[in-house]
């Protein structure tokens, strides 16, 4: 159950970080909302998937399915870069986190 937690809080890091993009510095008032209710719920998400998981594997898992989802989402919503290498250390990441969860 706490993997389960660890990747929820994980999904709400990465909706707040494009939350912070569409509240455009806090000046949107239901973008901001939405960006601060995500923070919120992936803190609390975190602090209890790290009970039974360790703290630097949580973290590192956690800040990984973030900057995963970030990126992805730019590349689809923002028109970010796609270009192979960009896409290759993507996949380190994700590489990188399955790994983590492999080994723990």
């Amino acid at each position: 159950m706490s993997w389960f937690i660890l990747i929820v809080a994980g999904v709400f890091e990465f909706c707040w970080a494009v939350g912070l993009k569409y509240s455009d510095g806090f000046t949107k008032f239901w973008p901001s909302v939405f960006t601060i209710i995500s923070m919120i719920l992936s803190m609390v998400l975190l602090s209890f998937s790290i009970k039974e998981i360790p703290l630097g594997t949580a973290y590192a898992v956690w800040t990984g399915i973030g900057a995963f989802g970030t990126a992805i989402l730019g590349i689809f919503l923002f028109s970010e870069s796609s270009e192979f290498v960009r896409l290759f250390f993507i996949f380190l990441i994700v590489a990188g986190i399955a790994g983590l969860k492999i080994y723990s």
